[in-house]
């Protein structure tokens, strides 16, 4: 798939969402400053609010954090689920794609900040919902591709699948699995994902 001349992110994209103009672009030190309690993306600048998750996508992310976290014991990567700011460019405070992935694995130490991490994680996963589907499946996407997130996970609860995207060459290579099918985790030697308690 040709990411960086795939047209399909460019639409309209959470419009009910949005926070602030379009006009102005912000950082990340601008959205640590809000002091709301809201849960923030930036995207090119662009502030976009997130909606509180649902139970169900709140189950499949727990799960798929417990199974990871027990790989990961006495493990130099790490595991952390949201929400938690992702710097993509690794420009800290003055980035201007600012994310929270649902979850991500890090396992260069060096990009973990006390409020942040500063780099593009190893791997993300996303877990679909009516409200971010398109972010998660285009915009997302695309800056995952462009930052370097070497696995990326797309997990849709309602068809009860889990799109893989590995990075290989420059682009992603892309796998589909079902509910009754294990994942092998690219970027964790030896971890498997069991989809059947994630989607059980």
């Amino acid at each position: 798939m040709d990411i960086e001349n795939d047209k399909s992110g460019d639409i309209e994209v959470g419009e009910a969402i949005k926070k602030y103009d379009e006009d102005k672009r912000f950082t990340y030190e601008d959205y640590a400053s809000w002091g709301d309690d809201a849960r923030y993306e930036l995207i090119d600048g662009v502030a976009y609010m997130m909606s509180a998750p649902s139970m169900t996508h709140q189950k499949i992310s727990m799960e798929f954090s417990r199974q990871l976290s027990t790989f990961l014991t006495g493990k130099s990567c790490k595991v952390f689920a949201a929400p938690c700011d992702v710097c993509l460019n690794g420009k800290g405070r003055k980035d201007e794609d600012v994310v929270q992935p649902d979850i991500i694995v890090v396992c260069d130490d060096s990009k973990i900040e006390e409020n942040f991490c500063n780099g593009a994680p190893d791997m993300a996963i996303e877990i679909l919902s009516p409200s971010t589907s398109k972010m998660d499946l285009f915009v997302k996407l695309k800056k995952y591709h462009q930052t370097g997130v070497r696995e990326y996970w797309i997990t849709d609860p309602v068809a009860k699948t889990v799109s893989v995207h590995i990075l290989q060459d420059g682009q992603y290579k892309i796998d589909l699995y079902e509910s009754h099918e294990t994942i092998a985790v690219t970027v964790l030697d030896g971890c498997v994902i069991n989809l059947a308690d994630v989607f059980g």
